[in-house]
């Protein structure tokens, strides 16, 4: 399509980035720490650390890496929420050369042993709530080094009650665990500091995550992200962000977690290089506290899920909050619905841009034009990068057609680590990402995505996207959530079956299916409603539609 999308770029951004400003993200934290050292980088609970800190903490913990036997390509996996020890584990893990294995703290025991085992990992970092689920697996996976941190570790003010209280109440859940030769992580950061740290030459090719993505669809595959994918995904998003949309010691909002491709991009390795001031949400479900920190920090740069919005819009402390400061709201990891857009630009004055993109994609591969009003699109292609429309067998189709959509560009993956079968499904000859996400683009060059293949509903060979539903449905005043999937039915194939949480208790699913009516084709309305009182999410808020599609078919076994 010769690059259609570039004659809708804003002025300021740039059809190529020259991905010789950054060689490698221990380049980018190590000028970050030098350039902004007397500037606030993280904080949590209103405990601070500055860049000069992140400096010493971080040379600690690789120097103590280094002494303790781990060396360059090695694995560590960090199981950590947003709290003031992930930078630091982030950070000093890069420097040393380390790969790191993003871990959640919610995994089960088996999602744990899988990602361990098949990283290779050789140590992890993990916050002591969860250390009896590694204990659990730690026999069966070739891990020699475990850190373990308290949540309050790096909380540095006794006489704050409210800190004083938080920590004492996420100690009392700590559950028992014994795993022997275990290591402080406090204890290991701070002999590391006494200790020589040894400079580790790390390039673009290198190796710097295995990112696990797929869990909700299959096994999970861990994403082999260079430093170099990762380093211009970050030069790609400052360009296209430009300089009018922050300042440097800008203070954004993190309630994504800081393990998630999203929020470890944008938020943790972008707003380092700018110097922000970037305040952990480590429970972004608490919404009444994580309110509290949104009053507390005006903020400049707010990204999240088009749930967290939704929750955020309906907050009774919604309305008293500052929004003065407010420059970027980002959405990406799911569909941005166009009423919550609506309603945010209406309540804020700020429009909430959408943005799109993979684990496999560093993540960011296309982004709105910040302050463009909502159209419903994912945005443009980046700075060099490159969308295709494709069919079934890898060929591009006319523009307006809808396919999937495929990605070529330098923030694409090296592949899956040790499944070169899984990087076959998905690696085009041509160097093209196959990303399973279906949609179209316009004249302008603009990306709309219809939905993901895999969820997909075919009613009697006509194709239903759950995201047209559900966002028919969004705009009705007495629905809060809603989530639509394939329904097995003996005449059509399937048909659509919409799991709905209510705003208002006397909504009827006669209510929903009529208003559905008023937008839809006739086999697009919901045939069946289910009320709940809330939705399945991943721990980043994107509903999991796998999960309601597994208790249809676990209901319709137990009903024969």
């Amino acid at each position: 399509m010769d690059k259609i999308w570039l004659k809708s770029y804003p002025p300021h951004v740039p059809a190529e980035v020259d991905q010789a400003q950054l060689r490698s993200l221990k380049e980018l934290i190590e000028k970050a720490c030098a350039e902004h050292a007397d500037r606030v980088a993280f904080i949590q609970m209103g405990a601070s650390i500055t860049y000069r800190q992140l400096e010493v903490y971080s040379r600690g913990f690789a120097a103590w890496l280094q002494q303790a036997g781990f060396a360059k390509g090695d694995r560590i996996a960090i199981m950590l929420p947003n709290t003031l020890q992930y930078p630091i584990a982030l950070f000093g893990a890069l420097r040393a050369g380390l790969i790191v294995v993003n871990t959640n703290p919610l995994y089960t025991a088996p999602e744990l042993q899988h990602q361990l085992s098949d990283s290779g990992a050789k140590g992890i970092v993990v916050i002591e709530n969860f250390a009896h689920v590694v204990e659990k697996v730690l026999a069966s996976t070739g891990v020699k080094h475990v850190l373990v941190t308290a949540a309050g570790d790096y909380l540095k003010f006794p006489k704050s009650h409210i800190v004083n209280y938080v920590v004492r109440h996420v100690r009392k859940q700590v559950p028992a665990w014994n795993i022997p030769k275990s290591t402080s992580f406090k204890s290991a950061v701070k002999a590391g500091t006494r200790l020589t740290y040894t400079n580790v030459d790390v390039g673009p090719q290198d190796l710097a995550f295995l990112q696990y993505t797929g869990g909700t669809t299959g096994v999970a595959k861990g994403a082999m992200l260079s430093h170099g994918n990762v380093s211009t995904n970050t030069l790609q998003a400052e360009a296209w962000l430009g300089k009018t949309s922050y300042e440097k010691g800008a203070v954004l909002i993190t309630a994504i977690p800081l393990y998630h491709i999203f929020a470890l991009s944008c938020n943790c390795l972008l707003f380092a290089r700018l110097g922000g001031k970037n305040v952990l949400i480590i429970n972004p479900r608490d919404l009444p506290a994580m309110m509290a920190e949104f009053k507390r920090y005006p903020c400049e740069f707010l990204s999240g899920v088009n749930t967290l919005f939704n929750a955020m819009l309906n907050s009774p402390d919604f309305k008293s909050a500052d929004f003065s400061r407010l420059k970027i709201s980002l959405g990406g990891g799911m569909a941005v619905q166009e009423a919550v857009a609506k309603r945010w630009k209406e309540a804020t004055g700020h429009v909430l841009t959408q943005a799109w993109g993979l684990t496999e994609t560093s993540p960011a591969a296309c982004i709105n034009p910040p302050g463009t009003d909502f159209n419903g699109s994912i945005g443009l292609p980046i700075s060099s990068t490159e969308i295709a429309i494709k069919d079934d067998d890898g060929k591009d189709l006319e523009l307006g057609k809808v396919g999937e959509i495929c990605v070529r560009g330098p923030q694409v993956m090296m592949g899956y680590w040790n499944r070169p079968d899984e990087t076959a499904k998905v690696m085009l000859p041509d160097g093209y990402l196959r990303t399973g996400d279906v949609g179209r683009m316009d004249e302008r060059g603009f990306v709309y995505i219809e939905d993901r293949k895999k969820d997909m509903i075919l009613v009697s060979g006509f194709n239903v996207y759950p995201n047209e539903v559900e966002a028919a449905i969004a705009s009705h005043p007495g629905v809060l959530e809603a989530a639509a999937v394939a329904q097995p039915d003996e005449h059509s194939g399937e048909v659509v079956a919409l799991f709905v949480v209510r705003k208002d208790p006397s909504l009827t699913e006669k209510d929903v299916m009529d208003y559905c009516r008023k937008s839809l084709a006739g086999y697009k309305v919901p045939k069946h409603v289910y009320f709940k009182q809330e939705l399945p999410k991943t721990n980043v808020g994107k509903i999991l539609r796998k999960a309601l599609r597994e208790e249809l078919v676990a209901h319709a076994q137990a009903g024969a």
